[in-house]
């Protein structure tokens, strides 16, 4: 186990060559692909979205820690299909139509690739229809909708209203954030979670597609 704590720890410190190098070494060794991703690079993206939560690291930090997750993974990839490791579910995210501002968004998506779920990014300026069609094609237990406009989150309700429309409203649930965003106009336009930071929606997250 003290090679997995030690990925854990290079990954939080964001060193992507030393947590590849040490990924090999754990797959040379035979440890089994989901104790490496879990126990390992996911262990230590969980830590950075403690730190980052209680305003301990900042967007930066994070941004390198994932970076070094993704090399890992990029390497344990092919271990894990081989394995037949799962994700835990599946989240479509985008920012809404309009609007073009991605941090937020990506941060979002690499908290969420930090607890096992596999995340289909849309990027900016995504309309009602691309959401709803990505959930469909993908199969996806969440919509993540971010914006940073006050002109732009009103096209969070079209979101909403489309996936009501195209039957998936049971299956789906819409969580919603960025700057100007609130849990009163989360509930106003009738989507299910906002979250204010990029920690707790992808803890809500993972508690979503837990239970469904």
């Amino acid at each position: 186990m003290a090679l997995l704590q030690d990925i854990s720890e290079k990954l939080q410190k964001g060193k992507a060559p030393e947590v590849k190098a040490l990924v090999q070494q754990a797959m040379d060794e035979k440890y089994g692909a989901r104790d490496i991703l879990e126990n390992g690079l996911m262990a230590g993206m969980n830590i950075v979205g403690v730190k980052f939560k209680a305003n301990e690291i900042y967007v930066p930090e994070v941004l390198i820690a994932a970076r070094a997750m993704n090399a890992g993974i990029e390497l344990l990839r092919p271990l894990l299909v081989e394995q037949g490791v799962k994700a835990r579910g599946k989240a479509v995210i985008g920012t809404v139509k309009g609007d073009l501002h991605d941090i937020g968004k990506n941060l979002v998506k690499m908290m969420l690739e930090g607890k096992g779920i596999e995340v289909i990014d849309l990027g900016t300026d995504v309309s009602a229809d691309k959401f709803v069609a990505a959930a469909k094609e993908h199969g996806a237990q969440i919509v993540c909708c971010s914006a940073l406009l006050t002109t732009t989150m009103t096209e969070m309700k079209n979101v909403v209203q489309k996936i009501t429309d195209s039957g998936l409203r049971s299956t789906v649930k819409i969580m919603v954030g960025g700057a100007p965003v609130t849990d009163s106009f989360c509930k106003s336009i009738g989507a299910d979670f906002y979250e204010p930071d990029a920690a707790s929606a992808a803890e809500r997250a993972l508690a979503i597609v837990s239970a469904a």
